[in-house]
Order: C-alpha cells, then sequence, then structure tokens
C-alpha cells in the first residue's frame, strides 16, 4: 500500500522512513496500520481508516471527535485520534494511534496497568460532565459533531432538554431517515409521534428525573456493544487494558449508553453491579427498566 502524501504531511513523517500495510477489518471503510520511525530512532505505529466521498468525511469527523471526548475523559479507555481530513484525490481519512489488540504484555509493561476494569472506566466516563458548547453559558445535551451508528448519520445539535434532545435527535430524526429510505409507514410514524408526546416526557422529562433536578451531560461512547469493547494496548506500550473503539459520542443521560448495552448483551450481571457503585441508577430508581426498554428504540 502507499501512503497519501496529505496524511505523510499532516503527521509529518519521514516517507522514506515509514510504511503502511493493511490491517484489521471494517464494513464500511479501508483499514490500515501505518509504521514509522521517528527522529530520535524510536518506532511508532498508527491506526488509518480511508473511504472517498463527502459521508466518509462526515463519518470520520464525528468519530475524531468521539474518541478524543473518551480519551480526555478517561486516557486509558481508547485511542486517541490525531488527524482527520480530505487528502487531494478526494479521499477521506482518519489516522489514530496505534491499538495493539494483543492479549499480552510484558511483567515491566504491567507495572503501568491503570488498575481499573472496563465497568470502572465507564462509570468515570459517565461521571466527567460535557463541556459548556462556545455560545451557551452551561453544558448541553446534543455534540459539536454529527456522529454515525453504523453507517447512520446522527444530528446532534445542541438541547437544553435531555427528553427534547433524545425525542427529536434521535427518535424523529431516524423516523425522517426510516421514511427517506423506505416511503411513509402511517402506523410507524403515529406510534413513534406517541411515544414521543406520551412516554418520553412521562419517563425522561427534567421534571421527572432525580427529585425534578433533571440530568447532567456527561459523555457517553453512544454505539457501546460487545463488538465495540476488548483489551489492548493503546500506542503499543504498557499494560493490556480494557479497552473500547469505534464510538459515536454525545454527551447525554449516561442511561442511553445502558439501554443500547442491554439490548446488543455483552455486559453481564457483575458489570453492572461494579458500574452501579459509582454511577447509581437515577431516581426514579422503580421506573429504571422503563427506561431502559425506551432507551433501546
Amino acid at each position: 500500500m502507499k501512503l497519501n502524501p496529505s496524511i505523510i504531511r499532516v503527521l509529518s513523517l519521514d516517507p522514506n522512513a515509514t510504511t503502511v500495510t493493511a490491517h484489521g477489518s471494517s464494513g464500511f471503510n479501508a483499514t490500515a496500520k501505518i509504521s514509522t520511525t521517528l527522529k530520535d530512532g524510536t518506532r511508532k505505529n498508527f491506526f488509518m481508516k480511508t473511504a472517498p466521498g463527502k459521508d466518509a468525511e462526515i463519518m470520520f469527523r464525528g468519530e475524531h471527535a468521539s474518541l478524543n471526548a473518551i480519551h480526555n475523559a478517561v486516557s486509558t479507555l481508547c485511542p486517541a485520534s490525531l488527524a482527520t481530513g480530505v487528502s487531494e484525490d478526494g479521499t477521506a481519512y482518519l489516522v489514530t494511534d496505534f491499538l495493539d489488540m494483543s492479549p499480552h504484555s510484558s511483567a515491566a509493561d504491567s507495572k503501568h496497568h491503570s488498575g481499573m476494569s472496563l465497568a470502572a472506566k465507564i462509570a468515570k466516563l459517565h461521571t466527567t460532565p460535557a463541556p459548556t458548547p462556545e455560545g451557551h453559558s452551561r453544558p448541553m445535551f446534543g455534540f459539536p459533531e454529527t456522529t454515525c451508528c453504523g453507517d447512520t448519520a446522527q444530528p446532534n445539535d445542541y438541547r437544553e432538554s435531555w427528553a427534547e434532545f433524545y425525542a427529536q435527535n434521535r427518535l424523529l430524526a431516524m423516523l425522517d431517515k426510516c421514511e427517506r429510505n423506505n416511503g411513509k409507514d402511517v402506523e410507524l410514524r403515529s406510534m413513534v409521534e406517541r411515544i414521543v408526546s406520551a412516554v418520553v416526557p412521562r419517563l425522561i422529562a427534567d421534571d421527572r428525573l432525580n427529585d425534578g433536578k433533571g440530568v447532567t451531560p456527561v459523555v457517553i461512547h453512544g454505539d457501546l456493544w460487545s463488538g465495540n469493547k476488548g483489551k489492548g494496548r493503546i500506542g503499543g506500550k504498557g499494560a493490556v487494558e480494557a479497552v473500547v473503539f469505534d464510538p459515536s459520542a454525545v454527551y447525554g443521560h449516561n442511561e442511553y449508553e445502558l439501554g443500547i448495552m442491554n439490548m446488543f448483551g455483552g455486559f453481564g450481571k457483575n458489570f453492572f453491579d461494579e458500574y452501579h457503585k459509582t454511577c447509581p441508577k437515577t431516581s426514579p430508581v422503580d421506573e429504571y427498566d422503563d427506561r431502559m426498554q425506551l432507551y433501546e428504540l
């Protein structure tokens, strides 16, 4: 494989000391490993995704921002994203720290383990408040970039209310996309609109949650299922840690993440017991299961 000159420039690499090889697989883009020798003689690897077209550019911008939002909150949970853009030939790219999914680390490397389980890391992520966006006076629900769950673009316009965000930016936005792709479905629209008008305010309105205090937007992965977690070494060094990847982040209610995790499975009782020690269920607790069903839609 040949590395695009745009990526050589943005990473300040020496083309004579850099190679690129196919690595891993993806249903939406080409994936590769970049290996280079730095000026001080050390070897460094990067992970790269590439794909043509505007949709890929949007997807990579969202993943770039998502990875860095998560990495900035819990640095051992996912690799940092280093660059995204479009090369001269129209190919969109994303370059991140290399995530070595090898199951083993040396005894010396193991000394640098964070000591945190996946449940502890996700709990820390979900207790990291969202930043205040430019032009606003407090943290908002949403995200600065459009993100993609699979290849489905998700609008993340900022909203003050979590219930409004979930209704407008997730339920109704996905309904609109379904109708654009498959045509009108009167029964489906009626059902979704009933959920938006009756169920959403009943279960997750600000005056319903936490004794009327509402919820604080926190960093969530946004597409956390068993296929997007594993064990690896970020940057190819240090200890093998519990890690996540392929995020579609949003600043939202932490339990929205749990709905996705419950829907696809792969997280057992022990995980949730440990998680809830740091992140207790939102009150009213007796409506937790109902909220999970709502977030699985």
